[in-house]
C-alpha cells in the first residue's frame, strides 16, 4: 500500500507540473468564434489519442491546394495525434461518386496509398473520371481487381460508412472544404481571421495543446481521487490493526 501511495503521489505531482508548464506556454492568441468554432455536444474531456479529421473532396480545388500543407504538418504532428479524412458530398452526384470511391478504397486498405495519385490524376493530369468503372480501373493500379472494387463499392460496409461520414459532416456543420475538425470538438476553416493554410494549421496546433492540457488536468484530478481512496484504505487498515492489537493485549 505504501508503494502504491508513493507512486500515485509521484504521478500526481508529475502531471500537475506538466499541466502547469503547458498552461503557461499556451498563448490565447486564437479565440473561439473567431479563429475556430466550438461544436455543440462534443465531449468535454478528450479520451484516448487526439484526432484531427480533414473534411475534403477530390473535386475541390482548394483541397488539392491544401495537400502539401497538410502533408508537411503530418510529418511533424505530435505522437498523440491521429489524422484521418472523410469525403464530403454536399448533395452533388460527382462528389458522391468520388466519396464512395474513397470509402471503398479505405475499406480495401488502399485509400491512403492511392490518395496523392488520385489528386494528381484529377488536378495535374486533368483526367476526371465519371463512373465507378473508371474509378475501379484507377484503383486497380494499387493491387485490387476492378471486379472486387466494384463489388465492395456496393457493399453494406461502404454504404454504412458513407452514411456515418455524412452524418458526422452534418453534426459538425461542415459548410466548405477543406475543413478540419479536432476531436469532434473544434471546427477550423478559412475565414478573414484565418487567411491562410499556415494559419489554419497553427490554430490546429494551438487546439492540440489545449486538448493535451485538458487531458493532463483530467488525469491529475483522477490521480488525486485515486490517492484519496488509497489514503482512506490505508487509514482503515491502520485502524483495524490498532484495534486488533488492543484486543490481543
Amino acid at each position: 500500500m505504501k508503494r502504491t501511495k508513493f507512486h500515485i503521489s509521484w504521478l500526481l505531482a508529475s502531471v500537475l507540473v506538466l499541466v502547469s508548464g503547458l498552461a503557461q506556454a499556451q498563448s490565447e492568441q486564437y479565440q473561439a468564434g473567431l479563429h475556430y468554432t466550438e461544436i455543440e455536444g462534443a465531449p468535454a474531456v478528450p479520451t484516448g489519442p487526439i484526432q484531427l479529421t480533414e473534411a475534403f473532396s477530390y473535386l475541390c480545388t482548394h483541397c488539392n491546394t491544401f495537400e502539401p500543407y497538410i502533408n508537411s504538418w503530418k510529418k511533424r504532428k505530435p505522437e498523440n495525434v491521429e489524422f484521418r479524412r472523410i469525403p464530403i458530398v454536399f448533395g452533388r452526384s460527382a462528389w458522391e461518386l468520388y466519396a464512395r470511391g474513397y470509402v471503398t478504397a479505405q475499406t480495401m486498405g488502399i485509400g491512403d496509398d492511392a490518395h496523392a495519385a488520385m489528386m494528381d490524376r484529377i488536378w495535374n493530369e486533368k483526367a476526371v473520371m465519371r463512373s465507378m468503372d473508371e474509378l475501379a480501373e484507377f484503383y486497380s493500379d494499387f493491387g485490387v481487381s476492378p471486379d472486387a472494387f466494384l463489388a465492395t463499392s456496393q457493399s453494406f460496409a461502404v454504404d454504412a460508412k458513407m452514411r456515418k461520414d455524412q452524418r458526422l459532416a452534418m453534426s459538425w456543420q461542415i459548410k466548405g472544404t477543406p475543413s478540419l475538425v479536432l476531436n469532434g470538438k473544434y471546427r477550423i476553416e478559412g475565414n478573414s481571421a484565418v487567411p491562410s493554410y499556415d494559419v489554419m494549421l497553427d490554430v490546429v496546433d494551438f487546439l492540440i495543446q489545449k486538448e493535451t492540457t485538458a487531458a493532463l488536468k483530467y488525469a491529475a484530478e483522477n490521480a488525486e481521487a485515486e490517492e484519496a481512496a488509497v489514503n482512506t484504505a490505508l487509514e482503515s487498515e491502520t485502524t483495524a490493526a490498532v484495534a486488533a492489537e488492543a484486543e490481543e493485549s
